[in-house]
C-alpha cells in the first residue's frame, strides 16, 4: 500500500479572516525525489502574518499562492529520501516546505538550509530564524539606534518585536517601550524581556501615554501593525527619528478597506525617516546575525518564546492566532510526529 501524506491547499481567496472555506485537506502519495531532490518529512511549521497576504491575488515581492496549491509556509523538516549530494538523510533542514507532511527540496528554486546539529528546531525557526533576523537587520541597519535613543516597538509582545526591544537594551537605547495587547502580555515584555515600559493598546490611550513615557518624542520606532498606531506614534516623532516598516498586520484581513495615515506631515516637520525593509534583501548576512544572536541567547541578555499549536490540520487556526492577538512570542505548528 502506497503511504499516504496530508497537504493543506488554498481552495479559494479569504474575505478577513481564514475560515474553513479558504483552505482544504488533501491526502495524496508521498513524493519520490526525482535527480538531485530530497524528501523532508516536515516537523515544524513556521506561522507568520506574511502568509495571509500570499493568501490574496494581489502583488507582493512573492507571487500569490495559486488556487489548489499547497500553502506556502516556512518550516523545518527532517530528510527521509535523497537523490541529492546536498541532502542527506537524517539531515535537520529549514526551507519553504509549506503545510505538509512531506516537501520536496532541490538544489535549486527550492532550496533547503541544513540546520546545524544542536540547534533547537523551535529555535530556529523563532529566534535564530527569520523572525530573528528580521529584528536584528530591521532594528539595527534600518532604524539605527544610537546609544541614549529612545526606542518605541509595536507588536512587542510578538515574535519579531518581543527581540527588536532586548536588542534595542543590548545596544544600550535610553528607554524602550513596547506596544502590547493585554496586560498579560504587558507585564511579560517588561518584567521578563526587560523593556522599560508597556503601552497596553487595549485599554491605553496610546498618544497619551507616549507623551507621558516618551516626552522628547520617538528617536526608532519599530512598526509591526501599521494603522492606528503607526499614525500615532507618528504625532510623536523626535528630531530624525527613524521609523522601520516591518509590517502591516492590522490591515492584512482588509487591505482594501485600510485607512490612510493623517499625520504623515509630521516626518517632514521632524525630518525623518520611514523605510520599508524585507528580511530577503539580507539572506547572505545571516551568519554575521545569527553569531551574535547565538552570544546573546547562550549569555541570558535574549530571551525568545514559542506559541507551539498541535498538527497539521491546526495550522489555519494558528495562523489566526497572529489577528486575534491569541499567541504570545513565535507561533509555530507541531505537525503531527514531530
Amino acid at each position: 500500500m502506497t503511504e499516504q501524506s496530508r497537504r493543506i491547499v488554498l481552495a479559494r481567496r479569504p474575505s478577513g479572516m481564514v475560515d474553513a472555506e479558504t483552505t482544504r485537506l488533501e491526502t495524496v502519495p508521498v513524493p519520490e525525489p526525482g535527480p538531485g531532490e530530497a524528501v523532508a518529512r516536515v516537523r515544524y511549521l513556521s506561522i507568520d502574518p506574511t502568509i495571509r497576504t500570499w493568501m490574496d491575488d494581489a502583488p507582493g515581492y512573492l507571487p500569490p499562492i495559486e488556487i489548489d496549491a499547497v500553502v506556502r509556509s516556512g518550516g523545518i523538516g527532517e530528510v527521509v529520501a535523497s537523490n541529492s549530494e546536498r541532502y542527506a538523510v537524517g539531515d535537520t533542514v529549514f526551507g519553504m516546505l509549506g503545510w505538509q507532511d512531506h516537501a520536496v527540496i532541490d538544489e535549486g528554486e527550492n532550496t533547503a538550509q541544513v540546520i546545524p546539529p544542536g540547534v533547537e528546531a523551535t529555535a530556529a525557526l523563532s529566534v535564530f530564524g527569520v523572525t530573528g533576523m528580521t529584528a536584528y537587520f530591521g532594528l539595527l541597519d534600518v532604524g539605527k539606534p544610537q546609544p541614549g535613543d529612545t526606542v518605541v516597538v509595536s507588536g512587542a509582545a510578538g515574535a519579531t518585536g518581543s527581540v527588536v526591544g532586548q536588542i534595542a537594551k543590548i545596544k544600550e537605547a535610553g528607554k524602550v517601550v513596547g506596544i502590547a495587547g493585554g496586560p498579560e502580555k504587558c507585564k511579560w515584555i517588561v518584567d521578563e524581556l526587560g523593556f522599560d515600559a508597556a503601552i497596553d493598546y487595549k485599554s491605553d490611550d496610546v498618544g497619551a501615554r507616549l507623551s507621558e513615557l516618551c516626552p522628547d518624542g520617538i528617536d526608532v520606532y519599530f512598526d509591526n501593525v501599521g494603522g492606528a498606531i503607526l499614525d500615532t506614534c507618528l504625532s510623536h516623532l523626535a528630531l530624525r527619528a527613524r521609523i522601520a516598516c516591518c509590517g502591516a498586520i492590522s490591515a492584512y484581513n482588509d487591505r482594501g478597506d485600510a485607512p490612510g495615515l493623517k499625520n504623515y506631515f509630521s516626518l517632514i516637520t521632524r525630518r525623518a525617516r520611514m523605510e520599508g525593509f524585507l528580511i530577503l534583501d539580507y539572506l547572505d548576512r545571516f551568519p554575521e546575525a545569527q553569531i551574535d544572536m547565538f552570544g546573546w541567547v547562550a549569555e541570558g541578555r535574549i530571551t525568545h518564546a514559542e506559541h507551539v499549536v498541535e498538527g497539521l490540520e491546526s495550522a489555519p487556526d494558528a495562523l489566526n492566532l497572529l489577528f486575534t492577538g491569541g499567541n504570545t512570542g513565535k507561533v509555530v505548528v507541531a505537525v503531527d510526529g514531530a
